[in-house]
């Protein structure tokens, strides 16, 4: 199996640094357009192999697609990183073009490879690519409810003391503000969380979810990177080796929760084909609403690169 991260930054190189440790792949081609980055960060993730114990190549390219040829799988992390005080719609214009860009690429060299989105603003880069590739929805969609329901279950583990690998939870919406908690499906060990927190706290701990992006840019300065590289790799583990895993992905919703034509997050099953089914909840009315404002956020900033006349792929 072969697998592509297209962009060396923080986010990409850890997504191939965790592919590559896993042994997800056989190998692992990180692109960049900044000469020597992805060549050196694959050279120095190869020469941790010894020292760790696995055998995935890891090769680097500048800007060469035709090195990616025939890959199973796609991860675009390309664009900038939020700065401070700077939202993830202020990105639009100028990652839109990246990512058409790297799609068409993509789409020459492995015309049947499943990709993966990461890139900001999420949910409108995966429209983005979705558009400029002409692949099913299936085959084209978006990381970021794995990232979304991981700071949720981190927050969550820390407030009862309890190890994260006990707590499942399940997260809908645009990847932002505007995400749709879901407390009726998250679960410690089984158990609802409704029985071992109290909603003050909870509600608390969804708020910081919410805003959790926002939290590490003010700390850092930057955008965040190993969870979000991590959750990537997660993704492309449950394709390349069809673990059909249930996971909130980004993908274009054609008339499930009564949503048509738009990017949100949805809870999936996640295997060799891509998304091999989405997975309709029977939300409540207060979900319902928070979907609904979701999706008018999303539609919103879909609205806006319409207009920026950047999404046609003629």
């Amino acid at each position: 199996m072969k697998v592509t991260v297209v962009g060396a930054g923080n986010v990409g190189a850890t997504c191939a640094d965790v592919l590559a440790t896993r042994e997800i792949a056989n190998e692992v081609v990180l692109v960049d357009i900044k000469e020597g980055i992805a060549e050196g960060k694959a050279l120095d993730i190869w020469q941790k192999a010894p020292i760790i114990g696995y055998d995935t190549r890891t090769v680097g390219v500048t800007n060469d697609y035709s090195r990616t040829a025939g890959s199973d799988v796609v991860v675009i992390t390309s664009g900038l990183p939020r700065k401070p005080g700077m939202s993830r719609d202020d990105l639009i214009a100028t990652n839109a073009g990246i990512v058409k860009s790297v799609t068409e690429n993509v789409v020459k060299h492995s015309p049947n490879a499943i990709i993966i989105v990461v890139s900001n603003p999420l949910d409108v880069m995966t429209y983005q690519a979705h558009l400029t590739s002409g692949l099913d929805r299936t085959k084209v969609f978006g990381m970021a409810g794995i990232l979304d329901t991981a700071r949720y279950r981190a927050f969550l583990a820390e407030a009862l003391n309890v190890s994260p690998k006990d707590i499942q939870a399940v997260l809908m919406g645009g990847h932002g503000d505007t995400m749709v908690p879901l407390p009726r499906y998250t679960t410690v060990g089984g158990i609802p969380v409704t029985e071992l927190i109290g909603k003050a706290e909870l509600d608390a701990i969804v708020q910081r979810t919410a805003v959790g992006g926002g939290e590490l840019v003010k700390l850092m300065g930057t955008s965040a990177w190993y969870a979000p590289g991590a959750a990537a790799a997660q993704m492309v583990e449950a394709i390349v080796r069809d673990q059909r895993r249930v996971f909130p992905v980004c993908v274009e919703l054609k008339g499930e929760y009564g949503i048509d034509g738009v990017y949100l997050g949805a809870p999936v099953i996640l295997g060799k084909n891509g998304i091999e089914r989405i997975i309709e909840l029977q939300l409540n009315d207060e979900e319902k609403a928070l979907l609904e404002t979701s999706r008018g956020h999303v539609k919103e900033v879909m609205d806006a690169l319409d207009k920026m006349g950047q999404p046609a792929n003629a």
